[in-house]
């Protein structure tokens, strides 16, 4: 079998677009936290958009290749990533064989990475997804974060294929934009105003869940009880402390507190990228508007497959070109040590 052996978890699991068409039993979509990362990988790997990849949260973490070879690419938050001791760069495939190591460091001004694999994983869908739910136990091929010891399955790359490269995406900045309401006649104008001139800081009680924002607290209108109601990804509820917790993938499917605006689609994978400790703001913008950015979103997710280029040259790291002696003494590849592996990348 061909694939990864998790080495140092870290806090890593697979996701995908999400599982959807379940919400009316209670049961989360769960997904990728930064759905436009996930389309990266899967655009350098050649694989469907929203294919599954190993999403990897904060913490650092090692695999160790078995079998192979593997073709893989990493995108999303910032990191180190290195393969015995080799760093190599994010937004570029590489290609790894048996037993190499691969070490991704912590995540540097952002929270979420995405790991994938050229043909994806060999693994049997869940209600239509491979995500994990982790709190009601679905997910593939484990219904969990990764431990220690476990093996997924991937298929085997061609090894003569070439590499390539996406150039950096154009980095977003200001505000976080959402559309006010649905519950917005449950706050006062003052407190709404107050809502949108704050800049908010992320609690360290977040997770894939939902986002707990720290900073003065809000004040209810007409208190802080609903009749529970529908949640989408996105939505910012105020409950009785205050204090906004923006919900995300792995969030409930209704809820019971009054939600004073909703993230747009276009923004969310840049808020879900505010590390612990990071500072947001928001600005409203009407549903007219949000919709006219959601299809620029989709249409520049839709277009990263064309902006993907070969890499240029040879593609093989300096140490590896002294390690294999390519200058200086004349030497004979089949007669000098070098193994199968060493003969393919030359």
């Amino acid at each position: 079998m061909n694939g990864l052996r998790i080495v140092e978890p870290g806090f890593m699991t697979v996701q995908d677009a999400g599982r959807f068409g379940s919400q009316r039993y209670g049961l989360s979509p769960a997904g990728a936290m930064d759905r436009y990362s996930l389309a990266m990988v899967n655009a350098l790997l050649r694989n469907p958009p929203l294919s599954a990849a190993i999403e990897i949260g904060p913490f650092p973490a090692q695999l160790m290749v078995v079998g192979g070879p593997l073709r893989l690419a990493l995108t999303g938050a910032p990191r180190r990533i290195t393969i015995d001791n080799l760093e190599v760069e994010m937004s570029r495939t590489f290609l790894v064989h048996d037993g190499a190591r691969i070490n991704v460091g912590p995540a540097r001004g952002g929270m979420f990475s995405y790991l994938g694999a050229e043909g994806g994983f060999r693994a049997a869908p869940q209600l239509g997804s491979l995500s994990v739910d982790e709190r009601a136990s679905f997910g593939s091929p484990y219904p969990r974060p990764f431990r220690a010891g476990d093996f997924v399955e991937f298929a085997p790359a061609n090894p003569h294929d070439s590499e390539r490269y996406l150039p950096p995406a154009p980095n977003g900045g200001g505000p976080i934009r959402v559309v006010i309401g649905p519950q917005d006649d449950y706050f006062t104008t003052e407190t709404l105003d107050r809502f949108l001139s704050s800049r908010w800081t992320v609690s360290p009680a977040s997770n894939r869940m939902s986002y707990g924002l720290e900073g003065e607290p809000l004040s209810h209108a007409k208190g802080y009880n609903i009749v529970s109601d529908g949640i989408v990804t996105g939505h910012i509820q105020v409950a009785g402390n205050g204090l906004p917790l923006v919900l995300l993938a792995d969030r409930g499917t209704t809820g019971g507190y009054p939600k004073i605006a909703t993230i747009i689609t276009a923004d969310l994978a840049r808020f879900v990228q505010t590390p612990i400790g990071g500072s947001v703001s928001f600005a409203a913008v009407s549903v007219g508007d949000a919709q006219i950015e959601a299809r620029k979103h989709h249409n520049a997710m839709q277009a990263l497959p064309g902006n993907v280029r070969a890499q240029s040259g040879m593609g093989m790291e300096p140490e590896f070109l002294l390690r294999v002696n390519l200058a200086g003494d004349a030497v004979d590849a089949f007669c000098n040590g070098l193994d199968g592996d060493d003969l393919e990348r030359v």
